[in-house]
């Protein structure tokens, strides 16, 4: 019996579709499961160094919804380097008082922070600390603030209904929710779930 060798467009035509499906595949992953990023700043420090990859776990969040603690990536409000929505609001305006109106329009970029309040929980800041309806959170992960205005935000704010606060773990330099107001859930993109370079840092988050 004489074995039949294959044709040699044949097979390109096969590699050619291997090759397709596997991108089509790592591309469905990337748009429904997870997906990686790469930290940009040192606004999570000491948590996530810049430079730091993270997978995303862009599939949970359309089972759950965040909770304090949790490391999210999401798309910030376009407008994030102006402010607040009302511009009375924010680290030295007249109000000294964290953002609690999210902007209208969330930008292409994305940011990663931590959530430290949830829908409804009202919050204020004092030295940098979380104080949530009334209990200070649990935040060895922070960097200690000294004297920095967005550290001491002690009015009390509420969280709107469907909207997230997020902070960086680097609580005297991270651009965050203090200074643009807090996140709709829809532009939440997912949870980062596990650090993997570079290797010395592999771990969970």
């Amino acid at each position: 019996m004489t074995a039949t060798r294959k044709s040699l467009p044949g097979s390109a035509l096969e590699l050619v579709v291997i090759i397709a499906t596997a991108l089509l595949l790592a591309l469905l992953i990337q748009a429904f499961i997870v997906k990686p990023y790469r930290i940009p700043s040192g606004s999570m420090l000491p948590t996530l160094h810049v430079n730091q990859r993270v997978l995303v776990n862009r599939i949970g969040m359309h089972f759950t919804s965040p909770s304090v603690g949790e490391i999210i990536v999401f798309h910030p409000p376009k407008n994030f380097d102006q402010g607040c929505a009302d511009p009375t609001q924010g680290p030295g305006e007249p109000a000294a008082q964290a953002c609690d109106v999210a902007q209208a329009t969330p930008s292409s970029q994305t940011f990663i922070k931590r959530v430290v309040g949830m829908p409804g929980d009202r919050i204020r800041i004092v030295n940098g600390h979380v104080f949530r309806n009334g209990v200070r959170e649990h935040d060895p992960y922070s960097v200690a603030c000294h004297g920095v205005a967005a550290c001491n935000l002690s009015e009390t704010i509420k969280v709107p209904a469907g909207e997230y606060y997020m902070m960086g773990d680097n609580r005297p330099d991270s651009d965050d929710s203090r200074y643009w107001g807090p996140v709709p859930r829809k532009w939440i993109i997912g949870q980062a779930v596990l650090t993997y370079w570079p290797p010395g840092r592999l771990g969970l988050l």
